[in-house]
């Protein structure tokens, strides 16, 4: 797990680089070289003015500004006194640019094979980027909504744009993406069909590197398994640690989350050195926050650590971080076996002639084998609990609802659309 790869401090002798400062200065710097250059080419009657290049560009570079001096500040890191110290480059982040960037490059060669012009995957790639970004976490807000709820409507908006931390949710992106194309083909009146046969195998490519993120970021883990090769073991303050901390697993017990009676002690572990017994009854299981007054305060806030406090039985236990283990226990590698999962997807998909079978094909095969794929997947995971009172998680449930829809999209192609016309291909010669 890395989730920081760097952090831009927040100032640089003296001025700070986001909100009002440097980041702004390269800003309008860049702006008056725009203006330079497009003042410098073509015939002296035909260059465009100032004006007219405000005119044009005006509101892009507007709204890079406002994201500038407004946004960036606000998802800045703090310290443990709320002071920013800069702006954390996120492994998860850079893997999911990586992952866009190498399915555009895909789709791209994927479309000039299949005589289509290259130049609609670069002009749709936004649509579909921006699409799958809102859609992805728009899911992950909604469904864990209660997470996101501060003391200000700008702190609640502040932890709904920190995405390149995780909670983005890859059926989000493929609605939210599939309904982009849908807007993108409707409007330039580009065969969807045919077109989703082209990008549907390289958003797989794109999940990928976004698994590999997420490991990076210790979100979307596996469920506890036995030590060995396969196993992951996460550090402290990663989503695994804090929930094996709070679950008492870590420490070394179970209880009853309605009774709160515990269950079982493990041998040799803090709680059994403690005298924790089975059958006591735990009354409170609290963070300790007296390690935070003696923290650095040149780390962010999120590296802090806590200890804990638990109250069983009237008595009340305490174990400092020094004493928290140094690593969670050992979980499956759902992150890799989805990535890995996705890139095999990838490569079956591309790997179909699609002159043999009708527009729509891989699409709907894309759809269906990630429907599969996913649904076994959530029996290692375990971040998602049941939904509508069963044991199935809404990733599930929306795997069982993506792959009847693919079902019928494949009888309607079938029974509706003529075969895709065979093209002859180009000779080969030497």
């Amino acid at each position: 797990m890395q989730r920081t790869l760097l952090l831009i401090p927040h100032e640089i002798a003296g001025i700070p680089v986001f909100g009002v400062g440097w980041l702004l200065a390269l800003l309008v710097l860049a702006m008056v070289v725009r203006i330079v250059l497009v003042r410098r080419t073509g015939e002296a009657e035909s260059r465009p003015s100032v004006a007219d290049v405000l005119r044009t560009e005006g509101l892009m570079w507007a709204a890079v500004a406002a994201v500038i001096v407004f946004l960036l500040p606000i998802v800045e890191l703090k310290n443990l006194d709320g002071e920013p110290i800069g702006m954390a480059v996120r492994g998860y982040g850079v893997l999911l640019l990586v992952g866009v960037v190498s399915a555009v490059a895909l789709a791209a060669d994927r479309a000039k094979r299949r005589g289509m012009d290259p130049e609609i995957i670069l002009s749709i790639a936004p649509w579909v980027f921006f699409g799958g970004i809102i859609g992805a976490r728009l899911f992950f807000v909604i469904q864990y909504r209660d997470q996101f709820h501060a003391e200000s409507i700008g702190e609640t908006l502040g932890n709904v744009l920190k995405f390149t931390e995780g909670g983005l949710v890859v059926y989000g992106s493929f609605i939210g993406g599939f309904l982009a194309v849908v807007v993108y083909t409707t409007l330039r009146r580009v065969p969807l069909l045919k077109l989703g046969d082209v990008i549907v195998p390289c958003m797989f490519l794109g999940v990928f590197f976004g698994r590999i993120g997420c490991l990076m970021n210790g979100c979307c883990y596996g469920g506890r398994c036995e030590d060995g090769w396969s196993a992951l073991h996460f550090p402290p303050n990663s989503p695994v640690y804090d929930d094996q901390l709070r679950s008492g697993e870590l420490l070394g017990f179970t209880f009853d989350p309605e009774t709160r009676v515990i269950k079982s002690v493990r041998q040799d572990s803090l709680a059994d050195r403690a005298g924790i017994d089975v059958g006591s009854r735990l009354e409170a299981f609290a963070d300790d926050l007296t390690p935070l007054e003696t923290a650095s305060r040149e780390i962010p806030e999120e590296e802090a650590r806590t200890g804990v406090i638990a109250t069983i039985d009237g008595k009340r236990y305490r174990w400092s971080p020094a004493e928290l283990p140094d690593r969670a226990l050992p979980v499956y590698a759902a992150q890799l076996i989805s990535s890995a999962s996705s890139l095999v997807l990838c490569l079956l998909l591309a790997a179909i002639p699609p002159l043999r079978f009708r527009d729509g094909t891989v699409m709907l095969l894309g759809f269906a084998g990630y429907a599969v794929l996913r649904f076994v997947l959530e029996l290692v995971r375990v971040d998602e609990a049941g939904q509508f009172g069963t044991s199935l998680s809404i990733s599930q449930w929306v795997s069982l609802g993506v792959l009847a829809c693919s079902i019928i999209g494949f009888w309607s192609i079938y029974r509706t659309s003529p075969p895709a016309p065979v093209q002859p291909q180009p000779s080969q010669t030497t």
